[in-house]
């Protein structure tokens, strides 16, 4: 089973920027991003494929938010900008056993979570 080690959160003000990373451990998975504010379900964020030829976006981050991965390693990168204070939330970062090269979004396609880390945008 992979385990996956969020980093990178923080407080920061609305237009500023922040890197979140996910490093996981054993194979290679597609990961998602998901993200889950106080009193809202857990919602999709980004993913990125195995193989990280596909990428996913949820459309409030669009143009926003990039996702990516290591060639080489197994780290995952969720570079953040333009941030506003709806971004706030708990971001997780998830690990789908599925073996084809999709992106999904539902929370309940994915196997591993991290443990998350809080990303908290001030107006």
């Amino acid at each position: 089973q992979v385990q996956l080690v969020e980093s990178g959160g923080g407080l920061v003000q609305a237009g500023g920027s922040l890197r979140l990373s996910c490093a996981a451990s054993g194979s290679r998975y597609t990961v998602g991003w998901f993200r889950q504010a106080p009193g809202k379900e857990r919602e999709f964020v980004a993913g990125i494929s195995r193989s990280g030829r596909r990428t996913n976006y949820a459309d409030s981050v669009k143009g926003r938010f990039t996702i990516s991965r290591e060639n080489a390693g197994n780290t995952v990168y969720l570079q953040m900008n333009s941030l506003k204070p709806d971004d706030t939330a708990i971001y997780y970062c998830a690990a789908d056993y599925d073996i084809s090269d999709l992106v999904r979004s539902r929370p309940l396609s994915y196997d591993s979570w991290g443990q998350g880390t809080q990303v908290t945008v001030s107006s």
